[in-house]
């Protein structure tokens, strides 16, 4: 069924709203990507480089990042000088399968690149990661903690314009050992390394905003604040963002007044594996944003 007025124009046009239907559901996936790619194909074919270069200059997916280089590179090395000795860090494929983000992580997928076979562009580092903790845990391994910079694609528009920004993830997938432990070990160790960090990178005092969203995380939220002296750390109870997103307990990291870190604790990893015993924290840092303060 169309959901817009531009689907709805573009259903008309292509013979009625059962053309959707036909593609998304009564066409196997190999079918509908031989169907898509002989499409592009066919559409590549008739531009030339001129149409390419035209493209390039107006399409925001396309354009380079606005922040150079040297300095992107240095908030990069910052971060990972700062990450302790038992994060792997993992070099992640640039796309993930089709779902990854919507699915898993409840991201609409119109916010999502996704591509013509079956995969979508990566959005957002730790959803990538999280799949390989899975899959690690699911061959039996022990805590699993790892680490990548990638940069990532979003399709909603922001105010500053760049569709496309540097991200540095951290996971740490486990076991639930009773009374919180997992918790307030790995909420400690992620703010700890994420904090380091953004002071390594910016030479300022990062400040921390704790949410409890579950009242028997409270100690959770305790270890974090003990873990973490000499960092300023406040209470958010006001947050809005993130809940339903994050379980338990979430976070954001300030450096400046400026919002540069993410994250909190999800059940990717229960529904991944179908296991409810399975712990999974994520945290995320703005390399873009990070660079330029």
């Amino acid at each position: 069924m169309a959901d817009s007025p531009a689907l709805d124009r573009v259903l008309r046009r292509a013979g009625g709203p059962g053309v959707l239907d036909v593609l998304a559901k009564a066409l196997p996936g190999a079918d509908l990507t031989t169907l898509l790619l002989a499409v592009f194909r066919s559409r590549a074919a008739r531009l030339a480089p001129a149409d390419v270069l035209r493209r390039y200059l107006e399409d925001r997916f396309a354009a380079p990042a606005a922040v150079p280089f040297a300095a992107l590179r240095r908030a990069e090395d910052a971060l990972l000088a700062a990450l302790p000795p038992a994060f792997e860090p993992v070099a992640l494929s640039p796309v993930a399968p089709l779902g990854t983000h919507s699915a898993v992580a409840t991201v609409d997928q119109n916010k999502i690149l996704t591509t013509v076979r079956g995969t979508e562009v990566a959005a957002d580092p730790t959803n990538g990661l999280a799949l390989e903790a899975a899959r690690r845990r699911a061959a039996s391994a022990p805590d699993v903690r790892l680490a990548a910079v990638q940069r990532v694609v979003r399709g909603q528009r922001f105010a500053a314009g760049a569709a496309h920004f540097g991200l540095f993830g951290l996971v740490t997938a486990g076991r639930d050992t009773g009374d919180l432990a997992f918790e307030r070990r790995h909420s400690a160790e992620h703010l700890q390394a994420v904090t380091s960090g953004v002071r390594r990178a910016t030479d300022r005092r990062p400040e921390v905003r704790l949410t409890v969203l579950q009242e028997r995380f409270a100690p959770v939220a305790a270890a974090v604040r003990e873990a973490l002296a000499g960092v300023h750390v406040t209470d958010d109870p006001d947050r809005s963002s993130g809940r339903g997103y994050y379980t338990g307990l979430c976070f954001k990291v300030f450096v400046a007044g400026v919002e540069v870190g993410d994250g909190g604790f999800t059940d990717w990893t229960q529904r991944l594996l179908g296991n409810r015993k399975e712990r999974l924290i994520i945290s995320g840092v703005g390399v873009d944003r990070l660079a330029t303060i």
